[in-house]
């Protein structure tokens, strides 16, 4: 009697999966288009130094004034940098206008060919500004490239893609979390928009997936994801792989008619209510 055995090709067990933070096989035809943009930008710099340095003929004036032009010689190439991919990207899009849907990921296929193109020229500048010392400046880069966020929420070392993805007000995402609006998975490339609500928090090293749409109040615990096209209702902490429903968030309930006080001689602060003011023709919509 003799045994079968089965030949196992372990590639059968891998995922083809891709964020748009590591692209596979990147083509020749999407690096090359960082040239011209370093090249200009690193000869708009030299005119800097050129009028700089010759402009200038008290070498007192010079050596005062030099260190304070290394130092902003960083932040002339970025935002240089920035501006002309800004414009590359506008002429991307009036070629091939970025849409939602799924696509065959594959070379020749138009959608996916531009989404490369469009990841690539973004990825560039958000490691640019986000290597730069000022807190604000990535947001800053987030807001130029197309996401819909403004200063008061906080990505705290996060992976965020740019193409549809929108956020609330005062909405917080944690450290090593990734909030994907696109990925590949095998040989289709989807793209869904991605909505954070109000108030909402995603905690660290969580995993966000194309479509997720998450309500006000709502909370992520640590070290969860969400599904394709996932609705996360408002007011409730989820927390899992994926996540569900772990409890109504009724901190957020019970703080809204509070407000903190602070006594400056006596050093102490101290909670009061307050009324939640609110336009009468309104009252029905809370």
């Amino acid at each position: 009697m003799t045994e079968k055995t089965e030949i196992v090709d372990h590639n059968d067990f891998l995922i083809d999966f891709t964020t748009s933070s590591a692209i596979s096989r990147v083509s020749i035809k999407i690096l090359i288009i960082y040239l011209p943009i370093f090249w200009l930008s690193g000869l708009f710099l030299g005119m800097c130094w050129y009028g700089f340095a010759f402009h200038i003929n008290n070498w007192i004036i010079v050596m005062l004034m030099l260190p304070i032009m290394i130092f902003c010689s960083y932040f002339i190439f970025i935002f240089t940098s920035a501006i002309l991919s800004k414009l590359f990207l506008i002429l991307l899009n009036l070629i091939h206008k970025p849409k939602e849907g799924v696509f065959l990921a594959e070379k020749g296929n138009k959608d996916f060919e531009f989404w490369c193109l469009r990841t690539e020229l973004k990825k560039l500048n958000a490691w640019l500004m986000n290597n730069c010392p000022l807190p604000w400046i990535d947001t800053l880069a987030f807001r130029w490239f197309g996401t819909k966020i403004d200063f008061t929420s906080h990505l705290y070392d996060a992976w965020v893609d740019f193409d549809f993805v929108s956020f609330g007000r005062k909405v917080t995402v944690g450290q090593g979390a990734v909030v994907m609006s696109s990925m590949v998975v095998g040989k289709y490339l989807i793209i869904r928009r991605v909505f954070f609500d109000d108030y909402s928090v995603i905690g660290g090293v969580s995993s966000i997936s194309p479509g997720t749409i998450i309500g006000k109040d709502t909370i992520i615990g640590a070290l969860s994801s969400t599904n394709l096209n996932q609705i996360l209702e408002p007011g409730w902490i989820y927390f899992g792989i994926p996540g569900i429903k772990l409890k109504q968030n009724k901190y957020a309930e019970l703080r809204r008619g509070l407000i903190f006080k602070r006594d400056v001689d006596q050093e102490k602060k101290f909670e009061a209510k307050t009324e939640v003011i609110i336009d009468e023709d309104k009252k029905d919509l809370v």
